[in-house]
């Protein structure tokens, strides 16, 4: 069964085809035999009830440089003309990215959209892992300096982020006689309106921070990222590379504990990380990663995704 996909993304000018699990994914649907269409998350209206984007459709192979082809491009009701909206711009997780699910959710009874829009929502990568506290590492979120001071009393070494940042950004290591946490603070307080999140410093980040990616709720692989030399930050964004890893006993347990509610919430597609058997994120905005662990396992997640979406698809018809 063809389906028409339209994938609400960043310009695909920019993206890196050796690595960006949006292209794998459009990839793997164009050999299936769907049909794509591309168009950016501030192209969206609603009028009258129905929720529209001005789409290109769109052709890819993976040649770099010569990556795609657009079409004319066509007015798209997405809930009429559409039988999957892929979400996957990249974060931040602002009030635009919100709006976004909000018009989505609007349409979600006619179209599939992946990941569901309003788990998206409810489901930020450093709060909807709160519900899993007996897996992660110590961890405050405030905007006090005196909690922060505390905090760091207590653990000798923490981790300082902002709560919706993402790929690594303004992730800042505080060492024991490190006086920075103070300057940090009130940069915090001037940068973002919400509290930041205080993690105790894990020490064997430096052996890998290690992604991995649940399809409707289970495991389907894993890969470890490892900081370059003199960074804590393992996001391959930011540098780190990466390498073959298999799941350990603790993290089946925490895929185990995730998975029926990731399923539950029409979240299809999911990172989470895990450093040290701690789980520190759940990534549900825009997850990456597929593509190295495919390089490295020899699997085809893409195809995992794709199976799942299309039984959703045939659920609902």
């Amino acid at each position: 069964m063809s389906l028409t996909v339209a994938v609400q993304m960043d310009p695909m000018e920019g993206i890196n085809i050796a690595g960006d699990s949006t292209f794998a994914l459009m990839l793997s649907a164009q050999a299936r035999g769907h049909s794509l269409y591309h168009y950016a998350a501030g192209d969206l209206s609603y009028r009258d009830g129905r929720v529209y984007a001005p789409a290109r459709p769109v052709t890819v192979q993976r040649v770099a440089g010569d990556h795609f082809k657009f079409g004319e491009t066509k007015l798209l009701d997405l809930g009429a003309d559409t039988d999957v909206i892929l979400m996957r711009q990249d974060p931040p997780f602002d009030l635009a990215y919100i709006t976004a699910t909000h018009l989505l959710e609007r349409i979600q009874h006619e179209t599939l959209v992946v990941n569901d829009p309003a788990s998206v929502r409810n489901a930020p990568e450093k709060l909807f892992v709160l519900d899993y506290a007996q897996f992660m590492p110590p961890t405050l979120i405030t905007r006090s300096l005196d909690e922060a001071r505390a905090f760091h009393q207590a653990h000798g070494e923490v981790v300082v982020k902002p709560l919706y940042g993402n790929a690594g950004s303004a992730v800042f290591h505080v060492g024991k006689t490190d006086a920075n946490l103070a300057a940090l603070t009130e940069l915090f307080g001037q940068v973002w309106r919400e509290p930041f999140m205080v993690q105790a410093f894990l020490p064997d980040v430096a052996l890998g921070d290690k992604r991995i990616v649940l399809v409707d709720g289970k495991p389907a692989g894993a890969v470890n990222r490892l900081p370059k030399k003199g960074e804590i930050r393992s996001n391959l964004a930011v540098g780190g590379s990466g390498a073959q890893t298999e799941l350990t006993a603790r993290e089946l347990e925490i895929c185990g504990a995730l998975g029926p509610e990731l399923a539950k919430r029409g979240l299809v597609f999911v990172g989470i990380d895990v450093i040290a058997g701690y789980l520190t994120e759940i990534n549900v905005t825009s997850p990456t990663g597929i593509v190295a662990i495919d390089k490295f396992n020899g699997t085809d997640t893409p195809a995992l995704i794709w199976d799942a979406i299309e039984a959703r698809v045939h659920a609902r018809a």
